[in-house]
């Protein structure tokens, strides 16, 4: 099933010149793919474009399913003075219900996601207190709660030491694996993202240069 078609999209900030452009795209479900290319490809703008951040583009962005974002940690983020669990379950409130309290159905869904990341024992614990790869988790676990289907992250392993990115890709790969879940990444880290995705998207000057599976990028195919 497609879950992600994309058809000659471009766009710009309101200049004549197209950040992106002539883009097309089609990932199925349970697909693990990885975004990459030079500051300034475009990376980013694509998937604030699939969000629907970025509005006013030219060309067609079909989602098939409810959308799990992720966006570049901000020190906000990093410094949420509320508790593991209470971070995971506002991802409940992207379900697009205006409310104060959450319902019963809301936590069992964040439960069963805390669970999943190997969150749910430490869910008391103050956000703001955990360690790097711990503070991921939880974003993570917090784009889950929106939707458990499709999961769309921008640089998630950024600032990260080098074995607390390796812990990310490969809770990333295990819920791939584990729940069939779409995942879309945008990643400068690709040596150690090609070992868990399985297709690659390289991007540059706005364009893609490259879309295939993983092991033809490895093997030269971007060349």
């Amino acid at each position: 099933m497609d879950l992600i078609k994309i058809e000659n999209l471009s766009f710009s900030y309101g200049g004549n010149v197209d950040i992106i452009k002539n883009i097309n795209i089609t990932l199925k479900q349970g697909d693990f793919t990885t975004i990459v290319g030079e500051n300034g490809s475009g990376k980013s703008t694509l998937i604030k474009c699939i969000v629907g951040l970025n509005k006013n583009y030219k060309g067609i962005i079909e989602i098939n399913e409810k959308i799990g974002y992720l966006s570049q940690v901000t020190e906000v983020q990093n410094n949420f003075p509320a508790t593991i669990e209470e971070v995971v379950l506002s991802g409940t409130i992207s379900n697009g219900l205006k409310r104060i309290f959450y319902n019963s159905k809301d936590k069992k869904i964040a439960n069963e996601v805390m669970k999943d990341l190997e969150l749910y024992d430490i869910r008391k614990k103050c956000f703001r207190e955990l360690s790097g790869g711990q503070k991921q988790r939880v974003l993570i676990a917090r784009a889950m709660c929106s939707n458990g289907k499709l999961l769309i992250l921008d640089e998630p392993v950024t600032g990260l030491d080098p074995s607390i990115a390796i812990q990310i890709y490969k809770t990333l790969y295990s819920l791939n694996k584990k729940h069939n879940m779409t995942i879309v990444m945008v990643s400068h880290d690709v040596d150690r993202a090609l070992s868990y995705c399985d297709r690659v998207i390289e991007m540059k000057n706005g364009e893609i240069v490259f879309n295939d599976l993983q092991a033809k990028y490895k093997d030269g195919g971007n060349k």
